[in-house]
Protein backbone atom coordinates (compact mmCIF):
# COMPACT_ATOMS: atom_id res chain seq x y z
CA UNK A 1 0.00 0.00 0.00
CA UNK A 2 3.12 2.05 0.87
CA UNK A 3 4.27 2.15 -2.10
CA UNK A 4 1.50 2.74 -4.22
CA UNK A 5 0.32 6.25 -2.07
CA UNK A 6 4.22 7.06 -3.08
CA UNK A 7 3.66 6.47 -6.76
CA UNK A 8 0.76 8.20 -7.25
CA UNK A 9 1.76 11.42 -5.09
CA UNK A 10 4.69 11.31 -7.42
CA UNK A 11 2.51 11.34 -10.53
CA UNK A 12 -0.10 13.89 -8.63
CA UNK A 13 3.58 16.19 -8.70
CA UNK A 14 4.47 15.55 -11.93
CA UNK A 15 1.48 16.60 -13.51
CA UNK A 16 0.81 19.42 -11.03
CA UNK A 17 4.41 20.68 -12.49
CA UNK A 18 3.74 20.24 -16.21
CA UNK A 19 3.01 23.24 -18.06
CA UNK A 20 -0.78 23.91 -19.39
CA UNK A 21 -0.59 23.79 -23.05
CA UNK A 22 -3.66 25.92 -24.31
CA UNK A 23 -2.35 27.87 -26.45
CA UNK A 24 -2.20 27.32 -30.33
CA UNK A 25 0.35 28.36 -33.01
CA UNK A 26 0.01 29.38 -36.12
CA UNK A 27 2.01 30.49 -39.28
CA UNK A 28 1.20 33.36 -41.18
CA UNK A 29 -0.04 32.32 -44.60
CA UNK A 30 2.28 34.13 -47.08
CA UNK A 31 -0.56 34.32 -50.01
CA UNK A 32 -3.35 35.41 -47.36
CA UNK A 33 -1.57 38.45 -45.41
CA UNK A 34 -2.02 41.78 -46.69
CA UNK A 35 -0.12 44.71 -45.25
CA UNK A 36 -1.32 48.47 -47.12
CA UNK A 37 -0.89 51.41 -45.97
CA UNK A 38 -1.88 55.26 -47.08
CA UNK A 39 -0.31 58.63 -46.48
CA UNK A 40 -1.62 62.05 -48.04
CA UNK A 41 0.27 63.31 -50.92
CA UNK A 42 0.54 67.17 -50.78
CA UNK A 43 -3.42 67.15 -49.90
CA UNK A 44 -4.66 66.00 -53.14
CA UNK A 45 -5.21 62.43 -52.11
CA UNK A 46 -4.09 59.54 -50.41
CA UNK A 47 -1.36 57.64 -52.10
CA UNK A 48 -1.78 53.83 -51.37
CA UNK A 49 0.89 51.17 -51.26
CA UNK A 50 1.24 47.25 -49.96
CA UNK A 51 4.02 45.14 -48.88
CA UNK A 52 4.03 41.85 -51.10
CA UNK A 53 5.98 39.47 -48.74
CA UNK A 54 5.13 39.47 -45.37
CA UNK A 55 5.88 36.13 -42.67
CA UNK A 56 4.93 35.52 -39.24
CA UNK A 57 4.43 33.61 -36.14
CA UNK A 58 1.13 33.94 -33.81
CA UNK A 59 0.66 32.32 -30.40
CA UNK A 60 -2.93 32.07 -29.78
CA UNK A 61 -4.24 31.10 -26.18
CA UNK A 62 -8.24 31.68 -26.33
CA UNK A 63 -8.56 30.85 -23.23
CA UNK A 64 -5.96 33.39 -21.65
CA UNK A 65 -4.64 36.03 -24.44
CA UNK A 66 -2.06 37.13 -21.99
CA UNK A 67 -0.56 33.74 -22.76
CA UNK A 68 -0.51 35.04 -26.81
CA UNK A 69 2.50 36.40 -28.75
CA UNK A 70 3.04 38.08 -31.84
CA UNK A 71 5.49 38.37 -34.13
CA UNK A 72 6.25 39.79 -37.79
CA UNK A 73 8.07 40.13 -40.75
CA UNK A 74 7.95 42.52 -43.79
CA UNK A 75 10.16 42.43 -46.96
CA UNK A 76 10.65 46.16 -47.02
CA UNK A 77 11.72 45.41 -50.74
CA UNK A 78 8.43 44.11 -51.44
CA UNK A 79 6.87 47.69 -51.38
CA UNK A 80 4.58 48.03 -54.19
CA UNK A 81 2.81 51.13 -55.43
CA UNK A 82 1.57 50.29 -58.64
CA UNK A 83 4.59 52.50 -59.93
CA UNK A 84 7.96 50.76 -60.24
CA UNK A 85 10.02 54.14 -60.62
CA UNK A 86 8.45 55.61 -57.14
CA UNK A 87 8.43 52.21 -55.48
CA UNK A 88 12.70 52.26 -56.29
CA UNK A 89 12.37 55.60 -54.94
CA UNK A 90 10.78 54.04 -51.47
CA UNK A 91 13.28 51.92 -51.19
CA UNK A 92 16.68 54.16 -51.14
CA UNK A 93 17.87 55.71 -48.50
CA UNK A 94 15.54 58.65 -48.86
CA UNK A 95 12.95 56.80 -47.61
CA UNK A 96 12.80 52.75 -46.33
CA UNK A 97 16.32 52.42 -47.08
CA UNK A 98 16.04 48.19 -48.14
CA UNK A 99 20.00 48.04 -48.48
CA UNK A 100 20.95 48.57 -44.94
CA UNK A 101 17.54 47.75 -43.53
CA UNK A 102 15.98 44.66 -45.50
CA UNK A 103 13.47 43.71 -43.15
CA UNK A 104 10.21 45.60 -41.17
CA UNK A 105 9.52 43.81 -37.90
CA UNK A 106 7.12 43.21 -35.04
CA UNK A 107 7.53 41.76 -31.79
CA UNK A 108 4.56 42.07 -28.71
CA UNK A 109 5.53 42.33 -25.80
CA UNK A 110 2.21 41.91 -24.47
CA UNK A 111 -1.26 40.70 -24.88
CA UNK A 112 -4.50 41.82 -23.48
CA UNK A 113 -8.41 41.35 -24.02
CA UNK A 114 -10.60 43.58 -24.76
CA UNK A 115 -13.87 42.53 -25.88
CA UNK A 116 -15.05 39.01 -27.26
CA UNK A 117 -13.04 39.07 -30.50
CA UNK A 118 -10.84 41.53 -29.72
CA UNK A 119 -7.42 42.60 -27.86
CA UNK A 120 -4.81 45.05 -27.44
CA UNK A 121 -1.28 44.10 -28.90
CA UNK A 122 1.77 46.42 -27.90
CA UNK A 123 5.01 45.96 -28.80
CA UNK A 124 8.02 47.09 -30.84
CA UNK A 125 7.68 48.10 -34.47
CA UNK A 126 11.29 48.43 -36.06
CA UNK A 127 11.32 49.99 -39.32
CA UNK A 128 14.17 51.87 -41.31
CA UNK A 129 16.25 50.50 -38.14
CA UNK A 130 14.52 52.31 -35.79
CA UNK A 131 12.39 50.41 -32.82
CA UNK A 132 9.55 52.04 -31.54
CA UNK A 133 6.69 51.08 -29.35
CA UNK A 134 3.06 50.73 -31.00
CA UNK A 135 -0.16 49.54 -29.81
CA UNK A 136 -2.38 47.65 -31.94
CA UNK A 137 -6.15 47.39 -31.48
CA UNK A 138 -6.72 43.75 -33.09
CA UNK A 139 -10.32 42.10 -34.35
CA UNK A 140 -9.96 37.63 -34.01
CA UNK A 141 -12.22 37.17 -36.89
CA UNK A 142 -12.61 33.62 -37.48
CA UNK A 143 -11.13 29.85 -37.11
CA UNK A 144 -12.58 27.33 -38.97
CA UNK A 145 -11.02 24.29 -41.02
CA UNK A 146 -10.47 24.91 -44.85
CA UNK A 147 -13.95 23.39 -46.42
CA UNK A 148 -12.08 21.36 -48.61
CA UNK A 149 -9.28 20.16 -45.92
CA UNK A 150 -10.76 19.60 -42.29
CA UNK A 151 -7.29 19.28 -41.12
CA UNK A 152 -6.19 22.34 -41.69
CA UNK A 153 -7.94 24.86 -39.54
CA UNK A 154 -7.54 28.52 -40.48
CA UNK A 155 -7.46 32.10 -38.65
CA UNK A 156 -8.27 35.36 -39.28
CA UNK A 157 -6.91 38.60 -37.91
CA UNK A 158 -6.97 42.57 -38.85
CA UNK A 159 -5.57 45.31 -37.30
CA UNK A 160 -4.89 49.32 -38.48
CA UNK A 161 -2.74 51.64 -37.02
CA UNK A 162 -1.45 55.18 -37.76
CA UNK A 163 2.08 55.73 -37.22
CA UNK A 164 4.55 58.97 -38.16
CA UNK A 165 7.36 58.37 -41.09
CA UNK A 166 9.41 61.07 -39.01
CA UNK A 167 9.43 59.41 -35.75
CA UNK A 168 11.21 56.16 -38.09
CA UNK A 169 13.50 58.69 -39.25
CA UNK A 170 11.96 58.72 -42.82
CA UNK A 171 12.51 62.54 -42.86
CA UNK A 172 12.01 63.11 -46.40
CA UNK A 173 8.75 62.24 -46.55
CA UNK A 174 7.59 65.79 -45.94
CA UNK A 175 10.42 67.24 -48.94
CA UNK A 176 8.02 65.41 -51.41
CA UNK A 177 4.91 66.20 -49.81
CA UNK A 178 4.23 62.99 -47.95
CA UNK A 179 2.47 62.46 -44.60
CA UNK A 180 4.05 62.23 -42.50
CA UNK A 181 1.57 60.22 -41.16
CA UNK A 182 1.15 56.65 -42.36
CA UNK A 183 -1.66 54.68 -41.78
CA UNK A 184 -1.23 51.25 -41.80
CA UNK A 185 -3.27 48.18 -42.42
CA UNK A 186 -2.83 44.54 -41.68
CA UNK A 187 -5.26 41.36 -42.21
CA UNK A 188 -3.87 38.04 -42.47
CA UNK A 189 -5.35 33.97 -42.44
CA UNK A 190 -2.80 32.02 -40.28
CA UNK A 191 -3.47 28.24 -40.33
CA UNK A 192 -2.67 26.32 -37.10
CA UNK A 193 0.56 24.09 -36.81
Amino acid sequence: MKPLSTLAIAAALAAFTLPAIAADSYKVDPRHAWVTFSTNHAGWSSAHGIFRTVSGEIVFDQDDVTNSSVSFEIDAASVDTNLADRDEHLRSPDFLNVEEFPTITFKSSSVEKTGERTGRVTGDLTLVGMTKEVVLDVTWNAEQPLPWDPNVVVSGFSTAVDINGTDFGITKMTEFGLGPGIAVKIDVEAVRQ
